[in-house]
Formats: C-alpha cells, structure tokens, sequence
C-alpha cells in the first residue's frame, strides 16, 4: 500500500497553511472578518428518516456517450424524473466491511505508491512518473506578444500573454487534429508585491493598476502533446484568446436590462466590462467553459460610505464594506467605488460563459443562475437532454444551489448548435438545498452517529423560474424576480437554505449522477462567535470549528426536489478519531485537508485538490474509491510547491492535469525577496504555472 497515514503528522499542528496575504488578495481577507450570513435560519434537526437505498457499482454499460465541440459527456442512467438510479446496494452508504476494507488492493485509477505529505519547493509526483511545466505566468499566448520580463512589463503585453494565479482548468480536443487541444485556464487573482520590482502597496501606479486588471480573466491557448509523453507544448494558434478585466461581456437573464445593473457607463444594464476573480469552472456538453466569479466583493471600496441604508444592507450581505480596496482600483477607476457607481457589484459574481471555438464570440454572464460567490458551476445531463447545473458559494454558512433548465442540450456541434446551447442557462428554474441527518443520537463533535454515518435526506427549495418568452416569476416572498437574481443570497436566507462549510467545487459523476461537493473547512462552526454568525454542528456538519473540511456525496432527483446525502469523508489525520474516509481502514489512507476542486477519472474514482492544507503540508491531488470494499481509499497523487494551491485538477487516460496556484505567497515573499524559486529553479521568480504529469511509460494512470 506504500506510506501509511499513520505516524506521518506526528509533529504537524493543525493551523492552515494558506498565508495571510494570500487571504488577502485571494478573498479580501474574509476569514478574518464577520461572517456575511447573520441570517437566523433554522437548523435542521437530526431527524429519523427511513432507511434509504444506494446505487452499486458504476454502471459503464448503457451510458450514451455523446461527443460536442471536442467535449464528451455520458448521459444519466436514470429516469430524468425520478432520480440517478433504479439499482441500490449499501455501497455508497459509507461503509465498507473492516475485513474486507484491511484485504482491498488498490482499484484501477489508484495503483500508484502514495506521495508522502512534504514541504518541497516542487511538484512531487508518485515513482515511475513525470512532470512537466505546460505554461506559465507571462508567458505569450497572443501573437506579437513578447517574452516574459519582470522589468519590461505592460498592460499592453500582460492582455497578451498568460494571465496571473490559474485556477480552473479544461482541455478540450481540436476535432480533426491529432494530439491538439485547447486549453483554457482562469486567473482567478493578483499578487503586486510578487510581480512588481520595488512594488509600495499604498501607493500603487495606474500602470501597475492596469498590468494587474489584464492579468485577471482568462486564457485560451492551443497545445500540443505527442505520442511518445505527456508533454503538452503551447503554440500560437487561430483560437487562442486573452479575456480580461476590460472585455465586454453580455449581461442575460432576469436581471439584465433592470435598474439594478445599470451604470452611468452602461444605462442600457446589458453590457459589463471584464470578469473578476475567476475561480473554478466546468466544461458543457456542448464545448463551451463555464467560469464561477467568486469573491468580488474584494474589488469594491466605499461600502460603509453608502448613504442608502437598505442598498448598504445588499452590500454588507455580499462582504462590500470596506473604505479602500488593497489594491487600490479605486484611485483609477470609478466603477470600483460603490459611493460612485453603486450598481457596479451587482454586475459581478455570476457563472459566465465563453466559446472557445469562437475567438471573436462574446462572452455571457448568466443571472438566471443567480449571484454568489461561485466557485465554479458543473452539467449533468438527464435521459431526456435535460440540463441540470450546480455551484457552491464558496464562504462561511452559504449554501449548494441548482439550476434546472427547461431548455433541451442540442447534440450538433456547429455554431449555431453551441449559440442554442449557450442559451441553455437562461430558462429554467434556479434552486437552493436543505439538509437534515437521520440520525437523533448525533450530537457530539467528530463522533460517528450509531448507525456507522453521516447521512440523511434533504429539499431543493425552489427560488427562481425564468421562462422561455424571458419572464421571470420569484418563489421568495417579498422579492421581484430581478432581486432573487441580483440577492440571491438573501433569496436563500428567507426561504431558510442550509449553512454549509464553504460549499466550493460542485460536480455530478458523470455515469452514477452522484453529485460531490468539497467543503473545504469553516472554524466558525459551532464556536459561538460573532453571536448569530455562527451555527451549531449538525450531522451534515460535524465537526467543530471545522479546520479540515469534508466531502458530501448527494444522490440527487436532478430535475425534481429531493436527494439523499452522506458523508464520503470527513478530512484530517487519519489517526484522529474524527475523521471518516468512507468506512475505510484509516490506517491505510493518506491525510487530506482543506479539499477544494473534484474531478473523475476513467475508472469512476474522484479526485480531490486542496488548498490550505491544515497539516502543515503542502497541498496536493488525491484520488478516492467510490464502489465496492476500496470505498474510501485516498492515496495522495502529487503535491505541489512550498506556499502553491492545487488547483483545476483534469484526470485522463495518460495525463493529469493541475494548475498550480501562488506558489511561494507568504507574508514577506516580494520580487527581491521570493521564497520560492518554482518552476524554473536556481534564483529565479516563483511563478503560477500549469502543470502536466504522466507516467514514464506513457501509460495509463494509476494502473500498474
């Protein structure tokens, strides 16, 4: 089995990894401020529910694989209204026999030796395998553009070149070619003092200002790979494109066109400039990419300045009360400060959408979707072409949401099948969830209910309906349709949605319909601080001040209003008593905390990426059994650099894809002073970087 969990953090502490600063242009800080729901929702109490079936092994036969735009997909197995599976067993019910779990060898996708947790200024990567930088921060993507050079930097040269801090990734086949792709990646955020020389915080340039904004956004760039390894080579190719904060974006769904979103700039409220910190994202069945703008509220100074009182209520409800920004926009652009230009916000925070097919294409910002902090949005598509949506918003006691469209997926792939298609977001009816356990023993922190797991039922609580002549109708008393769009927090908190701990990644497996969400940790919980921001533990959410964070696995009625959840894991050392992996022998899993993006590979595993490992390791990728007596197995893949985020994870037959993210950020960490020297060694620049590892062979991964 390789290294053990055991005895390898004897001499770890549990505080997070992820520095201050770091938190500071990552998320504007949020951690350390109070937590934006002061909402009074009820919590669920653990109520008994009847026992309820699980789907068994996965089910690769009968799954419809269909292929768009260099996409693929395969189709539910399921009726589309009656949930994910007609078969049930106990195997996704968190418990795997110890006997058999102590015997179990490894699962195809998971035959690999475990890297053990380090602190290493490199990406680490199993025996027998390779890795390799694809591309990296400034380096050019756009014709004309020139080659990186911290000295020599403009706005003119970032808006054509790889952006900063690449988060989502996707790799999408170029039809007709062999061995080419099309990879777009998000840059989620900025870090000055590690990208400008003698850089002074308080007193930013507007060059500085401007080279920052065109290294937000993202990046579509064509590569190419060989037959002989896993290297992915970036060439300069007719799709590649640079979206930045300056790029027009149409504004659709119930709130475009309304006095919500209309600017001085924009009185027609259908036009914004750019897209902001840009975390995860997804690839559609029908090859577009969809991006979560996340946490905005970063940008906008001027907050408490506001003179309106119930317009400062939505801001503070967003994390918008700050009288400066610490980058400082504000000082150059107007549409920064809310005392100036107060719909601005309202603009951002949504699930936005681009052809990567089409470089002249504009891209869309969806609001039928609703506005949080999305870390990202992922499709599961029913029988009947239905498409079902869901995103997570990625802060303290927020909630899981789902949009179900009343649109059907076209399965052709020309322009106008994607044009349709883009239409997709617009119509259908956005929801929120509810959860309660079954369990009425629960009720002290880390300690498993009596019968073995976490787990329970839960409701989708409808919020939103957009309809196919563009009407919207609200489900929330006392809120116009066009402010469930905009509020869509709020919209949550009235019809009592569940706090969770900082729902992030939301993805549906592809062939089981099971949906997993990471949530990645929240030390508010049931500490009793800030008075009413705050929630007890609960079985959906047992851990006190929860540093670790967990992963919930939802058999989820896509189209209708109920689910059935557990809890796959619950994260940290194995050898402490609070942690769960699935039922599994914890002494044969490798430790994992913070969980932030999942993925699948080819076999059915999940694959989990970190960040802010609380382990006193770096973060890293991890692949997870789902079926069977390996249910629970966590072998940790790679890690990567001192002071880096795993991001944008992308698990295929040969390769394994992971951005990594702010290598070397920490509180004193400059140009002059850089405290990594990855990817390029010797004294060089810690820079962001895309990152592509396969075995030596070029052979399958996690296969022996």
């Amino acid at each position: 089995m390789g290294l053990l969990g055991k005895n390898l953090l004897d001499k770890m502490d549990f505080t997070s990894s992820r520095s201050h600063r770091t938190c500071v242009y990552k998320c504007g800080d949020a951690c350390s401020k109070p937590v934006p729901n002061t909402s009074d929702n009820s919590y669920f109490g653990d109520i008994v529910k009847a026992t309820f079936s699980r789907r068994t092994a996965l089910r690769a036969g009968g799954a419809a694989v269909v292929t768009v735009g260099g996409a693929s997909f395969l189709a539910a197995c399921s009726d589309s209204n009656n949930g994910s599976s007609g078969s049930s067993s106990s195997s996704a019910s968190g418990s795997a026999s110890s006997s058999a779990a102590a015997d179990a060898q490894p699962p195809k996708g998971l035959q690999f030796d475990m890297v053990a947790p380090n602190t290493e200024d490199k990406v680490v990567v199993p025996k027998g395998y390779k890795s390799e930088v694809v591309i990296r921060w400034g380096d050019p993507v756009i014709e004309g553009a020139p080659e990186f050079d911290i000295n020599k930097q403009t706005p003119e040269s970032a808006a054509k070149q790889y952006g900063f801090n690449n988060d989502f990734a996707g790799l999408l086949p170029i039809e007709g070619e062999n061995n080419r792709y099309l990879l777009v990646c998000n840059h989620e955020y900025t870090t000055p003092q590690q990208m400008f020389p003698g850089y002074d915080a308080n007193n930013p340039t507007k060059e500085q200002v401007d080279i920052e904004m065109a290294s937000h956004g993202m990046t579509v760039v064509e590569v190419e790979g060989n037959d002989k390894d896993g290297k992915l080579k970036p060439v300069m190719g007719k799709y590649n494109r640079r979206i930045d904060s300056s790029t027009k974006f149409e504004l659709r769904g119930p709130a475009a066109g309304t006095d919500l979103v209309k600017t001085q700039d924009d009185p027609e409220g259908k036009t914004v400039l750019g897209t902001l910190n840009n975390c995860s994202g997804g690839v559609t069945p029908w090859g577009t990419v969809l991006s979560g703008e996340e946490n905005v509220d970063q940008y906008f100074a001027g907050g408490e300045k506001v003179k309106n009182e119930e317009v400062r209520k939505h801001l503070k409800r967003y994390g918008i009360e700050d009288a400066e920004t610490p980058r400082h926009w504000e000082r150059f652009y107007d549409r920064f400060d809310v005392t100036k230009v107060e719909n601005e916000p309202n603009r951002f925070n949504y699930v936005v959408e681009i052809d990567p097919w089409d470089p002249e294409s504009r891209p869309v910002k969806h609001t039928a979707m609703g506005r949080f902090k999305h870390e990202g949005a992922n499709i599961f598509v029913t029988n009947d072409g239905t498409a079902v949506a869901y995103s997570g918003d990625d802060s303290r006691f927020e909630y899981l949401y789902k949009f179900v469209s009343s649109r059907k997926v076209r399965s052709g792939n020309s322009p106008e099948d994607r044009r349709e298609n883009m239409k997709i977001l617009d119509e259908g009816t956005l929801y929120v969830a509810t959860f309660e356990g079954n369990s009425p023993d629960f009720s002290e922190s880390g300690k498993l209910p009596k019968d073995g797991k976490y787990d329970g039922t839960g409701k989708w609580i409808k919020l939103l309906t957009v309809k196919e002549d563009g009407s919207a109708e609200s489900h929330v008393d006392g809120m116009s349709a066009e402010e469930v769009a905009v509020y869509t927090r709020e919209a949550g908190d009235k019809v009592k949605a569940t706090k969770m701990d900082r729902p992030e990644d939301v993805e549906p497996h592809p062939v089981t319909g099971n949906v997993y969400a990471a949530l990645t940790n929240n030390k508010y919980r049931g500490a009793n601080r800030d008075g009413k921001n705050d929630a007890p533990i609960a079985e959906y959410a047992p851990i006190k001040e929860n540093k670790n964070g967990m992963i919930i696995e939802i058999e989820d009625n896509h189209t209708g209003e109920d689910m059935k959840w557990n809890l796959l894991l619950v994260c940290g050392d194995p050898k402490e008593a609070e942690t769960y992996f699935g039922g599994f022998d914890k002494s044969k899993v490798s430790p994992i905390s913070c969980p932030d993006n999942v993925t699948f590979d080819s076999f059915g595993n999940l694959w989990v990426a970190t960040d802010g490992n609380a382990l006193k390791s770096n973060d890293g990728l991890f692949a997870v059994s789902l079926e069977g007596d390996t249910r629970g197995m966590t072998k940790q893949f790679l890690t990567v650099p001192a002071g880096a985020e795993t991001c944008g994870p992308l698990v295929f037959e040969k390769r394994v894809i992971v951005n990594v993210q702010h290598p070397g950020e920490d509180e004193e960490a400059t140009v002059e002073n850089t405290k990594s020297h990855w990817p390029d060694g010797g004294n060089s620049l810690a820079r962001p970087a895309t990152v592509v590892a396969w075995k030596d062979d070029f052979g399958t991964i996690g296969t022996n």
